[in-house]
């Protein structure tokens, strides 16, 4: 499995889209603000998440 790099976007727990903003030795942090509907799903700002949870959807948003 590859593992997501920072400004990836990726998708997890059924659905819920992400920019990954640090990459850590079993998971990453991901800004959920990326999803228009953010604010309607009162969810964190921000989350962890495992490797094992995660499909990238797209490569380095920010490049």
């Amino acid at each position: 499995m590859k593992k997501a790099e920072v400004g990836n976007v990726i998708e997890f727990k059924g659905g819920l889209h992400g920019i990954v903003e640090k990459v850590n030795e079993n998971s990453v942090i991901v800004d959920l603000t990326y999803m228009e509907n953010y604010r309607d799903l009162e969810l964190e700002e921000k989350t962890v998440v495992n490797h094992k949870n995660y499909k990238i959807i797209k490569l380095n948003v920010n490049a």
